[in-house]
């Protein structure tokens, strides 16, 4: 069974806060497969950026960005 791609789905963190809890587990897997994709092909910090995803997600998932600001630095400009 395909499951569905999430990802092409979200164009704002408004479209993020739509989806339901359960399926945030899949949006991180396939945040992970883009970003691999993504420095296999060009240079990156594979490390940084995978390390970040639940927080992103998580971040924008609860709070009202972008009209709440985020700061963060994960040191390797991801």
């Amino acid at each position: 069974m395909l499951m569905e791609n999430l990802l092409s789905k979200i164009n704002n963190p408004t479209d993020l806060r739509k989806l339901p809890k359960n399926q945030l587990a899949q949006l991180a897997k396939e945040l992970r497969s883009f970003i691999i994709d993504m420095v296999s092909k060009k240079e990156g910090h594979l490390g940084a950026s995978l390390g970040v995803v639940e927080l992103t997600i998580a971040l924008h998932y609860v709070f009202n960005t972008p009209d709440d600001l985020l700061v963060w630095d994960v040191g390797h400009q991801a």
